[in-house]
This record gives C-alpha cells, sequence and structure tokens, in this order.
C-alpha cells in the first residue's frame, strides 16, 4: 500500500514540475538533413534528450499510441519526429504530453537548415542555462502560434532556477516569426569590456540555424487543455506550538525541560 500510495503522489500535479525530458524519433523514410536536425536538436537538450537511432514507422497525426508508449518506457513528456516525404519533405513534428497523452502536436517544414558541425566556432559546455527570445507579432495573433510559443518554451527552457550569475548566460535561442515563417537561431552571448560596470555584449552564431514553415496542427481541447495547466494547492505551514512572535517581528520560543 505505502508503495503505491508514494507512487500515486508522484504523479500528482506539482507547485514546482520534474524537468521535462524530450525523446528524439526518426521516421521510417526520414533523410539525412532531417535525422542530423533530430541529432543537433539533441546536442542543445544535452542530458534532457533522448536520441532514437533506429528508424520508427508511425504517422503522429493519425496514430498516436506508439508515441505514448514510448512517452511512458523513457518517462519523457516532450517528442520531435522527423520524416520526409513526397507530399511534406523535411517534415518536423513536435509535441507534448500529459499523463502520457499526447496533448499538442504541430508540424513544421524545414526549408533551409545549417547545422552545428557547419559553424565553426567555439560550442557552449553542458549545462549552460538557455536564454530564449521570440520576436514577431505572430507570436501573439493567431492560437496555433501562441501554442507553438508555448511548446518552444517547453521543449528548450531546461531546469528551473532561482538565481544565477552575469557569466553563466551563454546561449541564446531566439525564434522570429514573420512573414509565415520561423526563423530558428542559437547564439553564444559574448561579454567585453565596455569601460563601465556593465560589460558590452556581442552575439556570434553558434548553430543550428532553421528556416521553418507551419503546415499542420492537432491541439488539445480547451477542457483538457485547463486540467493539463491544474495547479494544486500550496501546502499549509505547519504551526510550531513553541515558537511565537511578537507585533515587531521579534521571534520567541519556548524550552520545557
Amino acid at each position: 500500500m505505502k508503495t503505491a500510495k508514494r507512487f500515486l503522489e508522484k504523479r500528482e500535479p506539482k507547485l514546482n514540475e520534474n524537468i521535462k525530458n524530450a525523446m528524439l524519433i526518426k521516421g521510417g523514410n526520414a533523410n539525412v538533413t532531417v535525422t542530423q536536425v533530430l541529432k543537433d536538436v539533441c546536442a542543445l537538450k544535452k542530458t534532457y534528450g533522448v536520441l532514437y537511432k533506429k528508424k520508427n514507422i508511425t504517422r503522429p497525426f493519425e496514430d498516436q499510441t506508439s508515441l505514448e508508449f514510448f512517452s511512458n518506457k523513457s518517462d519523457c513528456s516532450l517528442f520531435m519526429f522527423g520524416s520526409c516525404n513526397k507530399k511534406q519533405p523535411d517534415n518536423l513534428v513536435i509535441g507534448r504530453m500529459y499523463d502520457h497523452q499526447v496533448l499538442d502536436v504541430i508540424e513544421l517544414g524545414i526549408e533551409n537548415f545549417v547545422s552545428l558541425k557547419y559553424i565553426k566556432n567555439s560550442k557552449c559546455p553542458e549545462g549552460t542555462k538557455l536564454m530564449l527570445i521570440f520576436a514577431g507579432d505572430d507570436f501573439n495573433v493567431t492560437e496555433d502560434y501562441r501554442r507553438l510559443k508555448s511548446l518552444l518554451v517547453d521543449f528548450f527552457r531546461g531546469p528551473r532556477v532561482s538565481n544565477t550569475c552575469l557569466a553563466g548566460l551563454e546561449y541564446v535561442l531566439h525564434f522570429t516569426a514573420l512573414n509565415g515563417k520561423i526563423y530558428f537561431r542559437s547564439y553564444k552571448l559574448l561579454l567585453k569590456k565596455s569601460g563601465y560596470r556593465t560589460p558590452q555584449i556581442e552575439l556570434e552564431e553558434m548553430g543550428p540555424s532553421l528556416d521553418l514553415v507551419l503546415r499542420r496542427t492537432h491541439l488539445a481541447s480547451d477542457d483538457f487543455y485547463k486540467l493539463s495547466m491544474k495547479m494544486p494547492k500550496p501546502p499549509k505551514p505547519k504551526k510550531k506550538k513553541t515558537i511565537s512572535n511578537d507585533t515587531f517581528g521579534t521571534t520567541y520560543g519556548r524550552i520545557h525541560t
């Protein structure tokens, strides 16, 4: 009974969520471009990404049972699926899960791609905190783009931290929505002397670089989406009987001997 209770407690909603892992899956007809995109995204995710090296024949929009099986098996709540065919060449499908059930699925087409290995600049070390920047009014106009922005934040934000030093902010992911396209760029942040207290900031492109176009979406219903956003009530602090405070904020304690 205690084991079952602990298992159910882990599945309950939390005020501070666990770090979301992502699985990166190759389709049965994935080409070289799609495979390299998945490898580069896995490099960005570092320890929070699981790359499936074998090809998997699945269709995320038609049948989602295999994705839900892989999600439960690898404990991943995010996924990226790459495929290529005549109707949808160089295709990426990204999505997220709630309770190992598919929540949102968005299909993107790759129009231009420059890999990490072709940009000969220094790379950021593992564990670097990412900064996400979204530019363009399109992200706030339609529900598809609003969900896409929320999904990208979920995918790349990494662990939550209470504070960080300025020198630890080294990596920027920039998303621009313009004229029906999404431009994905990644930069390394360089802090240089400026003669003042605040340093001069310069950006150095690090890769990967992607030009994407929105193709299809399958969004969760309003009720299911609200359920996934449900927050538990914060626990009430336990009252300590032997400790009291006066009007000036001084804390007093009683010791029984």
